[in-house]
């Protein structure tokens, strides 16, 4: 079997999230990516949290001249050429999301190739997997995002996730000053963990929008809410600064959906800088390395699980490998992927039941991503 054709298609995707009668329209942005052969097997990827349009035009321009013509079964050999096409010197940024789509689109191939699901070719260790709802947002006010959180548990979650920090860092010239969204925080955790009880898991995202000064601030004002952990505390995952944070609060640290070097993980690892790693496979380097992720975390005894959304296609990494754990069921994003894909399975409290299809289990719906592609790109502004 040959690589024929890949190719990749920029979508900047509307969506809408509503609650309490209120309606907040944003878009999110996701690249698709596509692997045809000459077997008729057919592959797709994606990556997103990035600008659409440039991965798109690493995937055409450069790297589907790599991979025409090579065996889409030798998974490791094609990650390594293209680590060495496009990261050559140890950068990832943009990079790291194209190898990232172009190795879930081989592995939906080898899947389809071979009979089974990628969770099963990845070890099959699990055939389900809990989930976390990622579900409160900036733009709710407090009173909203306390509906929200018992909206979400009546769904049957019983692990919620809600955003912090809101930008901080970058909007401080606003002005805005960093103690009044900290401030802010405080009393719209408050609000949640009182909304839904003591029994229901709590996860903070700063989505790296902090300094050291500020996580510290709030992680110590929360902790008696029994937050179960903070993602992202700290602008750039700096270590230093995470390993210090560490050593202050005692609400577990989570960090790396966005790193796209294995080494990253390593030195996060080795500095003892968090308490969960969390690669994610649309975003770092794909499941050929986060399984070499996952590894180092066993190695590390430190618990693996995943950030940065797209549930459907990290649901395989975490069902295939025995140290797998949560998944995010990120609203919006997942919004998003129903406007993409067909067959997408649905959660049952709090759980997902990984799909028996071979490859990753479901498709994008071609007329559909047609129409969305005539939509304007997101020049930018395609992370909601």
């Amino acid at each position: 079997m040959k690589i024929t054709r890949v190719s990749a298609t920029p979508l900047n995707l509307p969506v809408s999230v509503s609650i309490s009668g209120r309606t907040k329209n944003t878009a999110l942005s996701i690249c698709l990516v596509t692997i045809e052969t000459d077997s008729g097997i057919t592959g797709t990827g994606m990556t997103a949290i990035t600008e659409e349009e440039v991965v798109a035009s690493i995937v055409n321009d450069i790297a589907s001249h790599a991979l025409e013509g090579q065996d889409p079964m030798r998974h490791e050999l094609l990650w390594e050429k293209l680590y060495w096409l496009l990261t050559p010197r140890g950068q990832s940024g943009y990079a790291s999301h194209a190898i990232a789509a172009l190795d879930l689109a081989l592995w939906d191939i080898k899947g389809k190739a071979l009979g089974q699901p990628c969770w099963r070719l990845l070890g099959g260790a699990r055939s389900q997997v809990p989930v976390y709802a990622t579900f409160g947002f900036a733009f709710f006010e407090r009173d909203e995002l306390a509906e929200a959180a018992k909206s979400w548990v009546g769904r049957g979650f019983t692990r919620l996730k809600m955003t912090v920090g809101h930008h901080g860092l970058q909007r401080r010239d606003e002005p805005r000053p960093l103690a009044e969204v900290i401030t802010e925080d405080v009393q719209r955790i408050r609000a949640v963990r009182e909304a839904v009880g003591p029994d229901v898991e709590l996860y903070i995202d700063a989505n790296c929008s902090l300094d050291y000064f500020h996580a510290q601030s709030l992680a110590q004002r929360v902790e008696q809410y029994g937050i179960t952990f903070f993602e992202e505390p700290v602008s750039q995952n700096d270590i230093p600064n995470l390993v210090k944070l560490r050593a202050k609060t005692s609400i577990p640290l989570a960090a790396g959906q966005n790193e796209g070097l294995a080494s990253r993980f390593r030195d996060m690892l080795v500095a003892q800088a968090v308490d969960v790693v969390q690669p994610n496979a649309c975003i770092t380097g794909g499941f050929t390395q986060c399984s070499r992720v996952a590894g180092m975390a066993a190695a590390f005894n430190t618990r693996f699980a995943n950030g940065g959304a797209w549930p459907h296609h990290n649901m395989h990494l975490h069902a295939g490998l025995a140290n797998g754990s949560l998944v995010e069921y990120h609203s919006v994003a997942v919004d998003c992927c129903k406007l993409v894909f067909d067959g997408l399975p649905e959660p049952t409290n709090g759980w997902l039941t990984l799909p028996e299809t071979p490859g990753l289990g479901f498709e994008p719906n071609m007329e559909r991503v047609k129409e969305l592609a005539k939509r304007p790109g997101s020049r930018g502004v395609g992370k909601a």
